[in-house]
Order: C-alpha cells, then structure tokens, then sequence
C-alpha cells in the first residue's frame, strides 16, 4: 500500500514538473504606462499567445522602461536577452534603416492612409528587412500622429518654434526634420522625458496624444498644438532565434496574437484621439487645436527636397498616394 501511495506521489510530482517544464516563459516591454494603448496593446498579445498556444507559451509583461527605453529594449531583442519588443518607429532605423521613410513629416493623410499602407503590400514587404538584422517583426501596430508641447509660448506657426529646446526621440529623420523647423533638437530616450521637462532641462516635447495622456506631460507642459506633424507607427518585435524554434503552429500563433494586439492598440488610439485634447484642457493645458499645417509643410520644402534625394521621390510617392 505504502508502495502504491509512493508511485502515485511521485508519478504525479514527475507531472507537475513535466507541466511545468512545458510552459515557456518570454517578456515583453513598453516604456510607457500600462493605461495606455501599448499597454493593451502588449496585455491583449500576452492573453492571446497564452491562449492560441494552449498555455505553453507564458508572456510577462513590462511597463514604464522596467526593462529601458525603446532602444534598448530594441537592442536586448536583438541580442536575444529580451525576447519580445513593443515599440514606436523612432529608434527602429538605428537598426533597420529602411524603416526612415516612415517618419517624413506629413508624409500620412490620417490614421486611415497609414494603417492602409502598413497593412497592405509596402508594409508588409517591409517588415521582411528586419529578418536579417535579428528580428521577426510580427505586425505593425500605431503610436499615432504626434503633436507639439512646451512650457513657454503657444505654437501656431513654424515661428513659433524657433529656438524651442525639445525633446526628440533618437531618429535621424525626426532630427533633420526638427532643426528644419528651427529647433533646438535634444535626442533622449523616453524614460527620461518627464524629469528633464520638470526640470527645465528642455521646454518641449512632441508625441501622440495617447502618450502624452498616459505619461502626465499635462504635469509638467502648459502648451500644446494640434500638429500632427509625423505619423508614428509601432511594431511588436521578436528575436529571430526565438521565432525560428517555434513550431510552424506556435509560429502563426504568436503572429496572429501581435494582430489582435495591434486591434486593441489602434482602437485605444482613435479612443484616446477623440477625447484626449478636451481631457489635456480640463487639466489645465492651453490647446491650439486649428493647426494651419500647410505652413509647416512649406517651411519643411528644403528638408523633404533632401528627404527625395535621399529615400527617392517614387518610393516617397508611392506611400504618400497609396489609396
């Protein structure tokens, strides 16, 4: 009896370890709060890998930088210390600089063109270059169109930036394009954004509206202008080894969850989108709403003349006309 009751015991012990030896545990990350559209963005993969995968695959989400900014989350992916990434487009091209073009200025009508082009053949091609720089890009998701703020004037018109110390993110695109409008550009990742705004060390910023709701610039900027000026896409990376010993069901598993999490994502942004200004007002910022952009576009000619010589005006109209 006493034999019997050790054999079921330690059968059913080698159980629970095979169970758990079975489920395999990756992290994902995001640098900016868990409210926000990365963060259900990442929350709805996460189910839907766990999900699609039986339970065999476990995601552990990060938030806030837990895990650093986007460039280095970005780089340990790429190094396969991090397994997964949620990411803006803005420190992509240090890595796959094909990605550039997407951050022209006004290069997007609205949402609808962007996701049309990201979703259809241009985007989908792209996400095959980042295969051989270490990664499986798994779908394109959205940060948004990204708007102006600052602690010292109210911005109308290009003018009105000149001399402006602001915060951009680490993109060679973002930058040229910036000095263009005559400011004084400060690279700096994400994580350390609020701090350096609250304590003067730069007067502005620019981001969606979904960031800047979820990270409480309201706190610590009095101005904001309706710009629009870049189209932002986001983008769940993995690393390639990681993906490669998927099974070919796990494979589509854990694409199909990156689509479903680009779902929710792009659903948050369009919520965040419709009540975000009226929300940054009630706190106390002053919103220039009316943008009259065709200035900016127009103080912006010698950099996108430059931006044509350097991705070429086809490939730049092919995106910029896709219908």
């Amino acid at each position: 009896m006493k034999f019997s009751r050790l054999v079921l015991a330690l059968t059913l012990s080698a159980g629970f370890i095979a169970s758990a030896a079975a489920q395999t545990t990756m992290r994902i990350s995001i640098s900016v709060a868990q409210n926000s559209h990365q963060g259900v963005a990442i929350d709805t993969f996460a189910r839907e890998v766990e999900k699609r995968t039986a339970g065999r695959y476990k995601i552990q989400t990060f938030y806030s930088g837990a895990l650093g900014g986007e460039r280095e989350s970005i780089e340990a992916v790429q190094l396969g210390t991090q397994e997964l990434a949620f990411s803006s487009t803005g420190p992509v091209p240090n890595f796959v600089p094909e990605a550039r073009i997407l951050d022209i200025p006004f290069l997007f009508r609205d949402k609808a063109h962007a996701r049309a082009v990201l979703d259809g053949p241009i985007g989908q091609e792209m996400l095959t270059k980042f295969d051989s720089k270490g990664f499986k890009a798994l779908a394109w998701a959205e940060n948004g169109f990204r708007h102006m703020t600052n602690s010292k004037r109210a911005v109308n018109s290009p003018d009105d930036l000149k001399g402006l110390k602001m915060r951009t993110m680490e993109n060679p695109v973002h930058v040229t394009a910036y000095k263009g409008l005559g400011i004084v550009t400060t690279p700096m990742a994400f994580p350390e954004v609020f701090t350096a705004l609250q304590q003067g060390t730069v007067d502005g910023q620019e981001n969606p509206l979904s960031v800047i709701m979820a990270a409480k610039f309201d706190q610590v900027q009095k101005h904001l202008s309706l710009t629009g000026h870049v189209y932002s896409p986001a983008i769940f990376l993995m690393n390639k080894a990681s993906f490669d010993k998927l099974s070919a069901a796990d494979k589509q598993a854990f694409i199909d969850a990156a689509k479903e999490g680009t779902k929710a994502n792009r659903a948050r942004v369009d919520e965040d989108d419709a009540k975000g200004a009226a929300e940054l007002k009630a706190k106390g910022m002053q919103v220039v709403e009316n943008v009259d952009k065709s200035k900016f576009v127009a103080t912006l000619a010698p950099v996108n003349a430059e931006f044509e010589k350097q991705f070429g005006k086809a490939e730049i109209d092919k995106i910029r006309n896709y219908k």
